[in-house]
Parts: structure tokens; C-alpha cells; sequence
């Protein structure tokens, strides 16, 4: 429903990008002021621009994919292009009043030819640097004491992901990427906190083939899962849902998917590893899922534990951690913030989340958030990193 309220807000400012640019190209060459070129200039930029709404419109083809692939990218470019424009309307409106340039050099065609070259080289830049940032895969470690015996273990090697939103954008290049790196560290245990799909199942061009290269998965306990907020079917236009008064659960291929992959899905169960550590795995607070109704809080998890043991949780959003802590959790692991993906978002999630990605000690509990793997919405990122998580956790 958001989506609806935003759509005016959207359309003025496609408006307004179509028509400064044509301004400038139309300063830039006068080729460009012939009514051939703008009208396929305007055609372009409207298929462009209606994108995002075909790709959910139109059933699944060949078509809708590319559709939905393109919006991905249109998406992030519209994203920085009106990040530039504003920064340089905000600049040209103070050297107005300010008569720090004069009003004729200010209106002049040369100064406007080169101010929208700058701006267009900035959103160049911009976009090939979140695509690239995007796409390539990164390594991030932390070495953690837990002041426990661990039984059979002095340390503990895991292998953290989350959010990889398997779908239009996120397909077998990333994960292989992924795998090639989990395996490389040579983990005890692999984790995946959630948002493993992109709501739509049938946004996966070849299930069998990511099967298959998430089975390459290799860990000396296997490789544990929870669901997230988005391993829900439902459709999503421009990041929002709509309402509904049916309860929001994954797709049962999806579970047949993990089934398949060798992945476990532990939705709010315990398991003892090894007799040496406990691992719990939260649904997620937003789509529980089936057999859910209520989520256990943390000090109902710990009352059936034995908490001489350490006890590992893992969920999706890393909310009401200093709960979590009190109830003795030694380690919280999480997804679900991207840590805002792209800039200027990466700025904000600190307001909005006490540990937004990294590493926080609350307290006895260590809390640990990735930024995740893959993407939702622009497939871009600018300010974060796309990263699989080693934690080396020694035991006393």
C-alpha cells in the first residue's frame, strides 16, 4: 500500500529527470532537439521508468525476467541520479541568492553543459562502483572467548551468512562465490540467518543448479538455517508488501529446496552439538511461519538448557538484544540489515538498530550482525560490503 502512496512522488521525479536531461543533452548537441531523437528518448526512459511495475505485473516468462533485471539496475541509477540532481540544484540555488557567480555566467549554456557532464560522470561512478561492490563477495573475521567450557571443543569455527535473496538478482554466481569462500576458511559450522529467498520461489531462474552448489556447502556439524522476514510468498512492489489477512509462511518448495541442499532449517528448536555447545534457531519475529504462532522469549529458551554450557542463538533481525543478553545468551547472530546496503541508507540503520552490522559486546553475550550476502531491490551497494562471516570462538 506504501508503494501506491509513493507512486505520485515517483512519477514527478522520473518527470523531472526526463526533462532536465533533455535540457542538457539538447545544450550539449543540436541533434539532440530533433523530435525523432526525443521521442525515442522519452520511449526509452518511460520503459525504463515503468519497469519496476511491469516486472510485477506480467506473469513469469523470459520477458518478465529481463524486465525485473533491468528494474534492478534502474532502480540503484535512479537512486544516485537524484542524490546528484539535488546536490546540484541545492548548489545552484545557493550561488543564486548567495551572488557569489554572477547571473549571467550561472545562466550561461557553457556553465550548464559542464555542471550536467559533472553530474553525469558522478552517477557513472556511483552506479559501476555499487554494481561492482555488489557482485564481488568478501571475507570479514572475528575472534570471540566465551567463558565457558565447551566440552569436547576449545574453539569453534563458524561460518556465518544471511539475506542471500535467491531470486531475479541473486542467482549461481553469487553463491558459488559464497561456498568457494565458506569452504575455503574449513568451518566447524555453517549458518544462514535468514532471507535466504526473495519471496518469490519462482523468481529462481535454475533451483537445480543452486541445489546443487549449495550442497558443496562443507562443515564438520552441517549447515543450519532460519528463515527470515523475506522466506515468505508474497508479492512485493518497490520493497513493500500489502496487507493481508492471511498468515505469511514460505513456500513449501522452498523447504524442499533446503531439504535437497543439505541445509536444516531449525525454526524455534535446540539442538545440543556434539554434547559441547547448544545451537537455537528463532523464527523470525515478522513471518514466524507455519507452526508458529508465538515465538519462546530468550528467558524461556534458557530455562530448559543446561547454562554451563555455551549457547549460541541465531535469528534474523537482531532486535532486543539486551533481553537476549540477560537471559545469559553467550553469542547472537543475525542478518537482515544489509547495514543499509547503499549510501545514503548505510548512514541511517545506527538510528534504527543498536548493532546494525559487526561486532557488539553486550554485556556478557556477544552479538554479531552480517550485512549479508546478497541484495534487495537496487542491485547495488555503495558504503557496505557483500560478506561471508568467520568467527574463531575459544572456549575457557
Amino acid at each position: 500500500m506504501i508503494a501506491l502512496f509513493l507512486s505520485p512522488l515517483y512519477i514527478l521525479g522520473n518527470v523531472y529527470i526526463c526533462f532536465r536531461t533533455l535540457q542538457w543533452l539538447a545544450v550539449c548537441s543540436d541533434q539532440t532537439r530533433r523530435i525523432g531523437f526525443r521521442l525515442i528518448f522519452i520511449t526509452l526512459y518511460v520503459f525504463l521508468s515503468c519497469s519496476i511495475a511491469l516486472a510485477f505485473i506480467l506473469p513469469h516468462s523470459s520477458i518478465q525476467r529481463i524486465i525485473a533485471n533491468i528494474h534492478t539496475f534502474w532502480f540503484g541509477i535512479l537512486l544516485y541520479t537524484i542524490l546528484t540532481l539535488g546536490i546540484a540544484e541545492l548548489i545552484r540555488l545557493i550561488l543564486k541568492f548567495s551572488k557569489i557567480v554572477p547571473a549571467d555566467i550561472l545562466a550561461s549554456r557553457r556553465l550548464f553543459m559542464l555542471s550536467g557532464s559533472v553530474c553525469m560522470a558522478v552517477i557513472i561512478v556511483l552506479s559501476l562502483w555499487g554494481i561492482y561492490s555488489a557482485t564481488h563477495v568478501r571475507d570479514t573475521c572475528y575472534e570471540i572467548s566465551i567463558d565457558k567450557d565447551g566440552g569436547k571443543l576449545d574453539e569453534l569455527d563458524i561460518a556465518l551468512a544471511a539475506d542471500l535473496h535467491l531470486g531475479y538478482t541473486i542467482g549461481p554466481d553469487m553463491m558459488r562465490q559464497m561456498v568457494e569462500k565458506i569452504n575455503a576458511g574449513q568451518p566447524d559450522i555453517i549458518l544462514i540467518a535468514g532471507d535466504i529467498f526473495d519471496n518469490d520461489y519462482d523468481a529462481i531462474e535454475d533451483p537445480e543448479e543452486l541445489i546443487s552448489i549449495l550442497s558443496e556447502l562443507q562443515s564438520k556439524y552441517g549447515v543450519y538455517a532460519v528463515y527470515g522476514n523475506h522466506d515468505a510468498a508474497e508479492k512485493i512492489l518497490a520493497g513493500f508488501t500489502f496487507p493481508s489477512s492471511e498468515k505469511k509462511m514460505s513456500d513449501p518448495r522452498m523447504d524442499e529446496f533446503l531439504k535437497r541442499a543439505g541445509i536444516r532449517l531449525i525454526t524455534e528448536e535446540t539442538l545440543l552439538i556434539d554434547d559441547s555447545f547448544y545451537l537455537v534457531g528463532r523464527a523470525d519475529e515478522e513471518r514466524p511461519g507455519r507452526g508458529v504462532d508465538e515465538r519462546k522469549s530468550p528467558t524461556e529458551i534458557m530455562s530448559s538448557l543446561d547454562a554451563s554450557k555455551p549457547v549460541i542463538v541465531m535469528e534474523h533481525e537482531p532486535k532486543f538484544l539486551q533481553e537476549v543478553a540477560d537471559a545469559g545468551v553467550d553469542l547472537h547472530l543475525c542478518g537482515h540489515t544489509h547495514d543499509g546496503q547503499t549510501f545514503p541508507a548505510s548512514l541511517t540503520t545506527d538510528i534504527v538498530w543498536e548493532n546494525s552490522a559487526g561486532y557488539l559486546k553486550k554485556g556478557n553475550m556477544h552479538s554479531i550482525v552480517t550485512s549479508g550476502v546478497g541484495l534487495f531491490g537496487p542491485n547495488m551497494r555503495l558504503g557496505t560490503k557483500s560478506e561471508v562471516v568467520h568467527i574463531n570462538v575459544h572456549f575457557k
